[in-house]
């Protein structure tokens, strides 16, 4: 099966947890995620790659109730309740000033210089790679035994005053709650196209 590819392919049970049998929850069951692991999956999606390793994610982890009481504000009404029953809901975002990291992200040359002088050209940098490591943060929740329920249906301006207001060069890019899903919020697992669909080998 998978041994078909490579000697050092995932096996078929850690491909399921990753994709094939993950899902996206809308239900939590009243499991509490601890700083541990959210270290852990700081500590995994950060080694994944990004352009010239500008890492320009900047995340605020909603944990306490008063923080996630004040995000529930801000999200859509179809999306409250997810939030409100998550241990943990990530707001994940970006920073358009992370050409003043590279110095030391990126020692290699003098990749600060690339970026300087346009801000438009960093935010969609900054935008695609945190969009990528929000990617990645599902994929190292997914491996240390989380679940994930990304979300984009709240009001960026209210959640970047509420959660960014001390670094006014940041945006949230989008959310995901962390935890353990409830098997009973989720429904039939919707179609995935083959390959042939959207794919073409030029």
């Amino acid at each position: 099966m998978t041994t078909q590819f490579h000697d050092h392919v995932l096996s078929d049970a850690a491909l399921a947890q990753l994709f094939n049998e993950a899902r996206s929850y809308n239900g939590w069951l009243d499991k509490p995620v601890s700083d541990e692991q959210l270290h852990a999956i700081w500590d995994l999606m950060k080694m994944a790659p990004t352009s010239a390793n500008m890492q320009p994610v900047r995340i605020v982890w909603i944990k306490s109730p008063e923080a996630k009481a004040k995000l529930v504000e801000y999200v859509m009404e179809g999306n409250k309740a997810k939030v409100a029953a998550a241990p943990v809901t990530a707001v994940i975002g970006y920073d358009i000033d992370f050409h003043e990291e590279l110095p030391w992200l990126f020692p290699h040359t003098d990749a600060k210089s690339w970026f300087e002088g346009d801000e438009k050209g960093r935010e969609e940098g900054a935008f695609r790679n945190s969009s990528l490591q929000g990617a990645y943060l599902m994929l190292a929740a997914r491996a240390i035994g989380l679940d994930c329920g990304p979300m984009s249906g709240f009001d960026p301006a209210a959640v970047n005053a509420a959660f960014f207001a001390d670094s006014p060069r940041h945006r949230v890019n989008f959310i995901c709650s962390v935890g353990y899903g409830d098997p009973a919020s989720i429904f039939e697992r919707s179609p995935r196209p083959d390959f042939a669909t959207f794919n073409r080998i030029a």
